[in-house]
């Protein structure tokens, strides 16, 4: 058994690995360039959906899982996770709910419903884990730290090998980064910019529509995420002229006067042409690494289910 683990990155994928070992009295530590909010998982909308990832078969089941883990943690006040209604429209046509949305309560969204969406031509709704990532990063930290793990900010290594070797087991979420960290070509940065502006009164429920153009309102504690863009880009400037387009087609689906914006994130959802990485493997140096990215735009999504198959990756 490892008797010390290096997690390679502190999103959403790397805290909840984190916390999973620490946990269970594995001594971990967590090594990243930025951490929590800094991160890409800092600028997602965080509301549980297998969105823009790969393969379906492999990732609903690990979807699955987490939403589960979710559900009960939405228990705990100081989290930031709550549960929430998201209403998934489509401008084009007829939308299909998909086969692992009915077991959870999806149905279809009544027409008087979508009539005051005039945007959309159908929908469905189901109740979904939300993380507020405002706090839930911070929750994951905090309950990391609280079983013995330590986080190492402003690292940056340039290869697993670099890692040192009093730990002998490593785990590589490093997101976009295992670009350069593993030379993993299969990886696209998949930019995603939002806006964050004030609650919205009366919207207490997620929505969504991923016909073009992408759009997305999410209620949070204190605020609201407008979104969003999907476009392969590595540029993390935020774009003002993007800004001004996301909050007014949200503002016009939404039937509201333009609100002000608070401020604008900007994130690189590592999709992976090939899928989710999530494999044991061998450094150079003999050491055990596990890898658990590609994750795309459901790193909330598959956060529990993939530090799960870690854990049990590491039993082999």
């Amino acid at each position: 058994m490892a008797e010390r683990i290096a997690i390679i990155g502190a999103g959403v994928s790397g805290l909840t690995c984190g916390v999973v070992f620490a946990e269970r009295d594995y001594r971990t530590a967590i090594f990243a360039k930025e951490t929590g909010r800094q991160t890409t998982s800092g600028a997602a909308a965080g509301v549980w959906f297998p969105y823009h990832v790969e393969p379906a078969e492999r990732v609903i089941p690990l979807a699955l899982e987490t939403f589960d883990v979710l559900a009960d943690v939405a228990r705990v006040p100081a989290s930031g996770v709550s549960m929430i209604e998201l209403r998934q429209f489509s401008r084009t046509g007829e939308i299909e709910i998909p086969d692992w949305a009915i077991p959870l309560g999806a149905s279809v969204i009544p027409s008087e419903v979508e009539g005051s969406l005039e945007s959309f031509k159908s929908g469905f709704s189901l109740r979904v884990p939300l993380m507020d990532t405002t706090i839930y990063l911070d929750y994951l930290a905090a309950r990391f730290r609280k079983a013995g793990g330590e986080i190492h900010a402003n690292i940056r290594f340039e290869k697993l090998e670099d890692v040192n070797t009093k730990f002998d087991l490593v785990i590589n979420c490093a997101g976009i980064g295992a670009r350069e960290l593993v030379r993993d070509h299969d990886l696209e940065p998949h930019r995603g910019q939002v806006a964050i502006v004030p609650r919205i009164e009366g919207l207490s429920c997620a929505i969504v529509c991923d016909d073009a153009p992408l759009m997305y309102a999410i209620p949070r504690t204190n605020d609201c995420v407008f979104g969003g863009t999907n476009d392969v880009s590595d540029n993390l400037a935020a774009d003002p002229a993007t800004t001004s387009q996301i909050v007014a087609e949200s503002s016009r689906v939404l039937n509201i006067d333009r609100p002000r914006v608070l401020a604008e994130c900007v994130g690189l959802r590592p999709f992976r042409r090939s899928g989710v990485r999530l494999e044991r493997d061998r450094l150079r140096d003999g050491r055990t690494v596990i890898h658990n990215y590609g994750h795309g735009g459901a790193g909330f999504t598959l956060s529990w289910g993939c530090a799960q198959k870690v854990l049990e990756l590491t039993t082999l």
